[in-house]
């Protein structure tokens, strides 16, 4: 097994503000921060056939190696904006990720960021496999808090806490991580999740990294104000596992990780 990070996740077709059809899903935000990420990276990813013509010429320009795997549905949403806030509507459910689709995707690094769009993709089943073969974990905490089921989002604390004991890092959105802790984040109820390392995205504030019975502050690189924020999460997710797959301590990930959701948003002006 060798250092580097592998990423795993669904695409989505994605409306923004009920605009045309557009690339979504972990993967498809995070080439440009691949780029300049740290170590050996790839990104294996799966999308219905009907809609891979959608994904296919904007994976091709990846810096990374991209395997792109069959699934019989591909997840779609719709991101409707105010501000900073937004309402989400699934349009598709995903398929769920078994063990088998972890055999044909022959990881071969240490380290594996998940990034689940709506719960059940990643059963709890997959991701001990996944220890099992010796990989640490990633995991985006929306993969625990979102319903998968058609229609408006519903976000509740319904996740096999299962899930919990498989992962290395946990990273929750602000809104996530109230639910799954219950209320506002703090040593000691992110410490309860058992989980190493824990780690709250607060938007344009910055972040919190609970570890160690510890928090670590760490302000966002250059707030970004006045555009749509799809895919931030994601890029700052998968930033923070490749810097700290490749030996950076969690706060140096974080601050990477903060300065690429900012070029990304700025691109958006």
């Amino acid at each position: 097994m060798t250092s580097g990070l592998t990423v795993l996740g669904n695409l989505a077709v994605d409306r923004v503000d009920h605009g045309d059809r557009t690339p979504g899903g972990c993967p498809s935000f995070i080439g440009p921060a691949l780029s300049t990420a740290p170590g050996h990276c790839r990104v294996v990813t799966r999308a219905a056939s009907g809609d891979v013509s959608l994904f296919a010429g904007h994976l091709a320009a990846y810096p990374v190696p991209v395997t792109l795997l069959e699934a019989r549905h591909t997840n779609g949403f719709q991101l409707l904006y105010d501000g900073e806030d937004r309402r989400v509507v699934v349009d598709d459910v995903g398929d769920p990720w078994t063990i088998g689709d972890i055999d044909a995707a022959s990881i071969d690094t240490e380290w594996v960021h998940v990034a689940p769009l709506l719960r059940e993709e990643f059963p709890v089943e997959t991701l001990r496999y996944l220890v099992d073969l010796g990989h640490r974990i990633s995991f985006d905490g929306q993969g625990l808090v979102r319903e998968a089921a058609v229609g408006l989002l519903c976000e509740d604390d319904m996740y096999d806490r299962g899930i919990l004991q498989t992962l290395s890092v946990l990273k929750l959105a602000e809104e996530e991580a109230a639910i799954v802790l219950g209320g506002a984040p703090g040593i000691g109820n992110t410490s309860a999740l058992g989980v190493p390392e824990v780690v709250v995205t607060l938007g344009s504030r910055g972040c919190e990294i609970y570890t160690g019975g510890a928090v670590d502050r760490v302000t966002a690189a250059r707030p970004v104000l006045g555009v749509h924020t799809t895919g931030a999460g994601e890029v700052f997710a998968v930033g923070y596992a490749a810097c700290r797959a490749a030996g950076a301590e969690p706060a140096a990930a974080a601050e990477w990780a903060s300065g690429e959701v900012a070029t990304m948003l700025e691109l958006r002006y």
